[in-house]
């Protein structure tokens, strides 16, 4: 739970709201006062992150939406009826819609590349772009956009070439949005996940969970709440002198 109410009267867009990260980062932002835009693919899961979210704080109006964050007809939808909803576009955007489909670089798919990339590096993109648009389009005096990267996405892994690639991407991409937006007060941060517990992650077999915890320093796996931590202080005025920056949330050397 938060200790401050950093985020009061600021509207919010997580996309991948309905799961992991994305659900924790929902929470967070609510605890702190935010109103919340939970997209995500799944309107089930969309709908259960809602629910779960505090919604007693000053102006809190909270809001379950299904987006498609590869296809940019789906994603301006989204950014068109948050504005028609709340009358302005979200302030603060964090884009945790993400996928995996592992396999080795011989035997990858060209289809399970594709998809991979359209998903996280062209999603993050897409809305990157289309919030960016929206709020310079209203004259919006400042913005905070949080990219959801991947510590893989520097180090490489395993059967995971079109992950890390697309991660490695979202963080080069963050960079230069960054460059470009800060003179319409946008702000553009990547946090960089490590060996976190999620539903992707609870897909890892155990034997190879095992073979990793050995050599993360603080001997666990991370928590959602804890990349959210990191996701609530780039949205807030708090680090309102950073941007364009990477931040490591892991524990590995």
């Amino acid at each position: 739970m938060a200790a401050t109410a950093r985020l009061i009267s600021r509207l919010t867009l997580v996309t991948g709201g309905g799961s992991g990260i994305g659900r924790a980062v929902c929470q967070r932002l609510a605890s702190e006062g935010a109103s919340v835009v939970v997209a995500d693919i799944s309107e089930e899961s969309a709908n259960e992150t809602m629910k779960s979210l505090i919604n007693n704080l000053r102006g809190q109006q909270h809001t379950a939406a299904v987006v498609d964050v590869s296809s940019k007809q789906s994603v301006k939808q989204l950014v068109t009826s948050i504005q028609t909803r709340y009358f302005q576009p979200p302030s603060v955007c964090v884009t945790a819609a993400g996928i995996t489909q592992d396999d080795f670089l011989l035997n990858m798919d060209e289809e399970k590349f594709d998809r991979v990339i359209q998903v996280n590096l062209k999603g993050s993109f897409l809305v990157t772009q289309a919030v960016a648009q929206a709020l310079v389009a209203c004259g919006a005096p400042k913005g905070s956009i949080i990219t959801v990267g991947s510590i893989l996405g520097k180090v490489g892994n395993i059967g995971q070439v079109n992950y890390t690639a697309s991660k490695g991407g979202v963080e080069s991409l963050t960079r230069t949005a960054a460059k470009e937006l800060s003179r319409f007060g946008i702000r553009c941060n990547c946090v960089l996940p490590g060996f976190i517990s999620t539903p992707m992650t609870d897909q890892v077999p155990e034997k190879v969970i095992n073979k990793v915890l050995p050599l993360v320093p603080l001997g666990r796996m991370g928590e959602a709440a804890e990349v959210a931590d990191v996701c609530a202080f780039l949205a807030s005025d708090d680090s309102g002198y950073i941007t364009g920056a990477s931040i490591e949330v892991t524990a590995s050397n």
